[in-house]
């Protein structure tokens, strides 16, 4: 006899009811007070949401979306962050966990292909893309995830049915590593939806039947519509209110403060990870593990920070206890390994080191070693200063040299590498950087020192280990290419704003590291 399961529609809602409907669902499943469930999922009025595991400053332009009028969220789910707007169709599956796959991604590929058959019932052929992606023709049409609870779990997609491209960059920080393929010339070329693949964009409701369709043919269920229970929307009741609250929001996953706080940042195949850490007196007293990762249990990271939370601030320690957690603790994080969190961490606090250097433990963030750590760079003879920190309307501004004629920081720069020994280089676009690095290396050059911004140097770090030059390189100021949208045109070296070098800190690093510096 074929398996019924619940068709719940709840029709379009906030980002608190939304989310907080999740949870309720998610809650009477692990119950068995409800069936297994397949839950459409609309938003009104436009939201932004991020992952369970991501500090909502560091994932939303917020005056933008307060400006807008556009709603800010969280998930249960871990993941990056989304944008939605009305025109967004998400599909949710709530059911026992002892029916489907133990193993996350078998899991996931499961869930997919009910959607990929709902997708081919409207005339598009869709494919899975590991770990959690469905794509048309490489371009990504569905971002998915989940979590669980207590043997039940909730795994969600989303349907991109028409995309507003210029709202969504505006309201998200994305993340520069998924912007990483050098062949994508715009956000067009990665992703695309109903409204681009069809000729015209059918009926919500006949997108909502080829759905179930495909989830019915796949699952080998048969689908009855049904309304929340009296439980549900008890729950809901009791529920909302936090959902709608700054301590969910914000809370559950807030930065620490940014004083004395050392931080590092690794792209692991699962994901982005975010280390923050705050040491004393040789101890974390702190610890903070974000990122756009799936973690299953949810609260494995939680865990993870607890167990970290007053432990002696060296890598054997540390890595000891992350190694014995992943080992013995019932954790999946897809992608993720424990050298991989191990290696994030221990990057975070070897900035603890930077003050023998002369650079202050808060400006320690702003510095990163490419390839070995700090004190094993060799004496730096060549100085990369990129060419978006010189005047826009410069002679210079898109070739090498400088008249250091006094009116922007790129002339203190090259003062700078006179005094010190280092030669002085503008690098002119990414093609070029990469080009001076290999030439560099050809030369026998031991390590240079440079300045980015450190969106760059996240996108770029493999290309940087790639290559193997080692160095160090100083975070600049103000808007860069990233904060304002203009990647494209930075990576071929067209971008027309300006960004400033921190001068301070970089002569610290050149003083120590550079050709003539100190050697105390």
């Amino acid at each position: 006899m074929t398996e019924t399961w619940r068709l719940l529609d709840t029709g379009p809602r906030s980002a608190a009811e939304n989310m907080a409907l999740d949870e309720v669902v998610l809650t009477a499943r692990s119950r068995n007070a409800v069936p297994n469930t397949l839950r459409f999922l609309q938003f009104s009025p436009r939201c932004t949401l991020v992952g369970y595991h991501q500090a909502v400053e560091q994932e939303i332009r917020l005056p933008y979306c307060h400006k807008h009028s556009i709603e800010i969220n969280r998930r249960l789910t871990g993941g990056g962050g989304l944008f939605w707007d009305e025109s967004q169709l998400g599909w949710e599956i709530f059911a026992s966990q002892d029916d489907f796959p133990r193993r996350v991604e078998a899991l996931y590929e499961l869930m997919c292909q009910g959607a990929i058959r709902g997708l081919a019932k409207l005339g598009v052929r869709a494919a899975f893309r590991p770990k959690n992606d469905i794509e048309v023709e490489g371009r990504k049409i569905s971002g998915t995830g989940g979590t669980s609870l207590d043997g039940a779990f909730l795994f969600q997609g989303t349907l991109l049915v028409d995309f507003d491209v210029d709202t969504m960059l505006r309201a998200l920080r994305i993340p520069t590593e998924k912007l990483k393929d050098k062949e994508i010339a715009s956000v067009r070329e990665r992703v695309t939806c109903l409204a681009w693949e069809l000729d015209s964009v059918p009926p919500l409701a006949q997108i909502k039947a080829a759905l179930v369709e495909g989830f019915a043919e796949v699952l080998g269920v048969r689908f009855e519509p049904g309304p929340l229970t009296s439980l549900e929307e008890e729950l809901l009741a009791q529920r909302l209110p936090y959902f709608q609250s700054d301590e969910w929001i914000y809370g559950v996953r807030r930065p620490l403060a940014q004083r004395s706080v050392l931080r590092a940042l690794y792209k692991s195949p699962g994901g982005l990870i975010r280390v923050s850490l705050v040491v004393n007196a040789g101890r974390i007293r702190e610890a903070f593990i974000t990122g756009d990762f799936f973690a299953y249990p949810r609260r494995a990271i939680l865990d993870l920070e607890a167990r970290l939370k007053g432990a002696p601030a060296d890598v054997e320690a540390v890595s000891r206890i992350v190694e014995e957690f992943f080992a013995t603790e019932e954790i999946q994080i897809p992608g993720v390994t424990a050298p991989d969190v191990v290696r994030t961490l221990c990057e975070a606090l070897e900035k603890t080191t930077y003050v023998r250097y002369g650079i202050p433990s808060d400006q320690a963030n702003y510095v990163f070693s490419v390839v070995k750590p700090l004190a094993e760079i060799p004496r730096c003879s060549v100085l990369l200063l990129p060419y978006c920190a010189k005047l826009p309307d410069c002679e210079y501004r898109y070739r090498d040299g400088c008249a250091q004629c006094g009116a922007c920081c790129i002339g203190d720069a090259y003062r700078l590498a006179e005094e010190y020994g280092l030669t002085p280089i503008s690098i002119q676009s990414y093609e070029h950087l990469e080009d001076t690095l290999e030439h560099l290396k050809q030369e026998g050059v031991e390590a240079f020192v440079g300045s980015c911004c450190e969106p760059f140097y996240a996108k770029h770090r493999d290309d940087f280990e790639r290559i193997g030059l080692p160095g160090i390189l100083v975070d600049v100021d103000s808007s860069t290419c990233y904060d304002l949208g203009q990647e494209e045109e930075a990576y071929a070296g067209r971008f027309e704003n300006q960004t400033y070098l921190k001068m301070d800190l970089l002569e610290r690093v050149v003083a120590r590291v550079g050709k003539n510096g100190r050697t105390g």
